[in-house]
């Protein structure tokens, strides 16, 4: 990549991406929808809501394994209403972790003078239970969070690293290199025009899976970023 010199911010999705926490937010969708009467797998969960803001993430987990359902959008905001309280009480006794090396990349991005931003499809209160549990904090761990609930469009739109880049003062997202476990994460950094569009397979979905959005490049981990970025 002949701009890879240039990148001065890196979006980075959170969960499956930089935060291991066991796969609980996609098991509490899974066991929402099944509330409903339906009998949905995990594997189709990670498939068809990975790094999607859970409301959407809801419906297209509806829509696709029950095509024809009547009243599709009151049964997901029911299962969304379910998912929230399944998933807080789950996160209250929840133990996270970040994956190897995480923090440390963070800090080599950031003493290389590259803004780190996390970006996620839960809203903010959601976010903010696992960056807390972490100990992560802005303007220290990292530069800046953009959530969900912060933007009018969802993944795979843009508008989450657009105002990531806002908040940061990068203009060019030929400056930008996006990180996610999931397509619609690939799917963002393209439609958000970024140098880079990368996938990881520590998350939803597997390498298989991610080639369908044709990233820049798969990582089995992140510590292969800093040599993509040609950090030492």
């Amino acid at each position: 990549m002949n701009n890879k010199q240039k990148i001065r911010l890196v979006v980075f999705d959170m969960a499956g991406t930089t935060v291991n926490e066991q796969n609980v937010v996609y098991k509490s969708l899974q066991t929402a929808v099944n509330k409903l009467g339906l009998s949905v797998t995990l594997d189709q969960v990670l498939l068809l809501g990975g790094g999607k803001e859970k409301l959407q993430a809801l419906r297209d987990i509806i829509q696709a394994t029950s095509p024809g359902l009547a009243d599709l959008e009151k049964k997901s905001k029911t299962a969304f209403e379910d998912f929230l309280s399944i998933l807080e009480e789950a996160y209250a006794n929840l133990e996270v972790s970040t994956y190897e090396g995480t923090v440390e990349i963070f800090g080599l991005l950031r003493k290389n003078g590259i803004k780190v931003a996390l970006n996620t499809g839960y809203n903010s209160q959601t976010a903010c239970a696992l960056l807390k549990k972490l100990n992560w904090r802005e303007g220290q761990t990292f530069d800046a969070l953009v959530t969900a609930d912060e933007v009018e469009n969802s993944r795979p739109a843009p508008d989450m690293i657009l105002l990531a880049m806002e908040k940061l003062e990068i203009e060019d997202p030929q400056e930008v290199a996006k990180v996610g476990d999931s397509i619609v994460d690939i799917e963002e950094g393209k439609a958000a025009n970024c140098a880079l569009s990368l996938g990881v397979t520590t998350g939803a979905q597997t390498a298989e899976q991610l080639k369908t959005a044709r990233p820049d490049h798969i990582l089995d981990s992140l510590t292969e970023l800093p040599a993509i970025l040609s950090l030492q």
